[in-house]
């Protein structure tokens, strides 16, 4: 599926089973609490904190489906086409990252 498909299958999705969309608030909201879940499963399965029982059928996947899919739907809200987003960002960061991080001693 590609992100532009995506895009159009969530927004299908948000105006027949989901009835409509979330305010924008409201879904930067949701896509803050998702990315907290992330966090929460990466501290635990490849940082220092252990499990609770709660978290331990929760899936990185899982979360990662869930921050990608508010951060889509707040951009049909907003008129963003992503594609186009990425692809821009990609030739910004050509740029701007050329020689920087071949050159940082630190990545060596």
């Amino acid at each position: 599926m590609t992100i532009k498909e995506a895009q159009e299958k969530i927004d299908g999705w948000i105006n027949t089973v989901g009835v409509r969309y979330f305010s924008e608030l409201t879904n930067m909201a949701i896509l803050t609490e998702e990315v907290g879940e992330v966090a929460r499963i990466m501290a635990r399965q490849y940082g220092e904190q252990s499990f609770k029982e709660s978290d331990r059928k929760k899936e990185l996947a899982d979360e990662l489906a869930d921050v990608m899919w508010v951060l889509l739907c707040i951009a049909n809200q907003t008129g963003v086409d992503m594609t186009e987003a990425l692809e821009k960002n990609f030739e910004k960061k050509n740029i701007r990252d050329a020689n920087r991080h071949r050159d940082n001693e630190k990545l060596q």
